[in-house]
């Protein structure tokens, strides 16, 4: 029998049990496109939104008039967050992130399960080295457990360092969904806002222009259209995101604040020499006054280039950067990724969506799979290593609509790595996952006990045949529950888990006993 070659990663995925791509999602999930392409900006309406960091340099009295023009330059303080949605039903439990039984994830499946998730018996988890007694297949670098030869792995090691791997913390969620549909409510973004998280340009971002910014769904419950997430795929995208006009083209940057100051200055004494006793009239004034100061703000905080742009960015695009020249202008998934991370990590956004397409992959081989993996890992390491590169903490998750499994066929192929083939969707062998890093120490799982410690570290758990227990967790058969836990752990990190049913009074994960049970680490913040 001749075996499939595998696929480029930017080839599309076409099956004929699958129905023709219709919508704008069903090409992003076959990997037809690899986002939009519009060209997002702000409305003049924005020159009223709330900035976040800023270098102020502002003169005094215009700095005084910031807080009573609503323009906040600390933010709001939170932890940035940053998705991973790939589209189309990826593999994520056994042959990436190691899910086990009720008592964690090394707590092992049996071989015919590891033979599902495409693992054959010589690579199960559960098979010691005769020599060393201990696995090979076993890799704790990130605190939470990957198979070694895990292709998301591969990629994150390649983009962090040594001194970010050892920051850095995570937790998995086996957890069924539907495999092949935007339908799945996954996307927590609304979810996230709704915890507090704020930018300084726009509350929330996302790869796609729709109204969760991916591809999945939003869980309906948190939307809040007020914070529809900007499209973000490219370097433009963000450059465009804040218009100064021409005035840099005639001056320097600092003059041309100096000139936006005189302009509000004068236009401040001008309309208070107006005898108005009209309140609609105040508000017009106050209105065209903070728009100056806002104006002014704006150009004092991204009148350079480099602030906003993540090409010139040395610590993404360089020589000493995440990504060298020739790797970023070559691979648009990579752009796409600066794009989202430089404005999350810095603060100009609270949480952003990178949507990554064609992860319905189960041709009758391995490898386009694999080589699949292996980019988007190298998308998710270069987030964190950024996110170190600032000093910034960073919640990172991963998620898919379904899943693949195996019929234990290998490919021995030079991409296929002697794994299991992938011959079709199984909604049953989902999962998802979420790192942490903390740039002041190491995430600390909650728990009294190493036994509880890595029950914490995997929220569910599968049977032993690698399906997953739908009576495991709230969130194992529920995607809208999965949102919530995701929820939950970002309140936890900033110590507020205690407000959870606050911020989602609809809440179905139970009492506050059940609520500590899916809590995976201690406070970071």
């Amino acid at each position: 029998m001749t075996r499939p070659k595998h696929l480029h990663p930017n080839s599309p995925l076409l099956f004929p049990d699958h129905q023709k791509p219709m919508t704008r999602r069903d090409f992003i999930s076959t990997g037809l496109r690899t986002g939009g392409h519009a060209v997002a900006g702000l409305s003049l309406f924005s020159l009223f939104a709330n900035p976040n960091k800023a270098n102020a340099t502002l003169s005094p009295d215009l700095e005084a008039l910031r807080e009573s023009c609503g323009i906040n330059i600390e933010g709001a303080g939170k932890i940035p967050f940053i998705s991973f949605d790939l589209a189309g039903g990826a593999n994520i439990a056994g042959s990436n992130v190691l899910v086990g039984g009720a008592g964690g994830q090394q707590d092992f499946l049996s071989t015919a399960g590891y033979n599902k998730l495409g693992l054959p018996g010589d690579m199960a988890p559960s098979i010691a080295n005769p020599l060393s007694g201990l696995s090979d297949f076993i890799n704790t670098e990130l605190g939470l457990a990957f198979h070694s030869d895990s292709q998301f792995l591969r990629g994150i090691l390649e983009k962090t360092s040594t001194e970010t791997r050892a920051l850095i913390n995570g937790a998995v969620l086996p957890s069924r969904s539907d495999n092949d549909t935007s339908n799945n409510p996954h996307n927590p973004m609304y979810a996230i806002a709704a915890a507090g998280a704020d930018g300084s340009l726009m509350p929330l971002i996302g790869s796609r222009n729709s109204d969760s910014g991916g591809n999945s769904m939003s869980a309906t419950n948190f939307i809040d259209l007020s914070k529809r997430p900007t499209k973000i795929d490219r370097p433009t995208d963000v450059t465009g995101l804040v218009d100064v006009g021409d005035l840099f083209n005639l001056l320097s940057q600092k003059d041309a604040v100096a000139v936006m100051e005189s302009i509000q200055r004068i236009s401040a004494q001008k309309m208070a020499s107006v005898n108005s006793q009209v309140t609609r009239d105040d508000v017009i004034k106050d209105l065209v006054n903070c728009g100056y100061v806002q104006s002014a703000d704006l150009a004092d905080r991204f009148g350079d280039p480099s602030t906003l742009n993540p090409l010139l960015d040395p610590d993404i695009v360089g020589p000493a950067g995440i990504f060298t020249l020739d790797e970023f202008d070559s691979e648009a998934e990579f752009q796409k990724t600066a794009s989202i991370m430089k404005l999350v990590v810095n603060g100009f956004s609270g949480a952003g969506t990178v949507t990554m397409g064609g992860f319905d992959y189960h041709t009758g081989e391995r490898g386009t799979g694999e080589l699949r993996d292996l980019r988007a890992g190298r998308c998710m390491g270069a987030c964190l290593e950024y996110a170190a590169r600032k000093n910034m903490p960073l919640m990172m998750y991963v998620f898919s609509d379904g899943s693949v499994a195996s019929n234990g066929r290998i490919d021995d192929s030079l991409e296929g790595r002697g794994k299991g083939e992938w011959t079709g969707d199984n909604s049953s062998t989902g999962a998802s996952f979420f790192l942490v890093f903390n740039p002041t120490g190491k995430p600390q799982l909650a728990g009294g006990n190493a036994d509880q410690m890595a029950r914490q570290q995997q929220i569910g758990f599968m049977r032993p045949d690698a399906s997953v227990d739908t009576a495991s967790a709230p969130s194992a058969n529920n995607v809208n529950l999965l949102v919530e836990t995701v929820l939950l752990n970002y309140m936890a990190l900033h110590g507020e888990q205690a407000a959870f049913s606050t911020v989602a009074p609809q809440q179905g994960l139970g009492n506050a006993t059940m609520l500590d049970s899916l809590t995976a680490f201690q406070p970071i913040v």
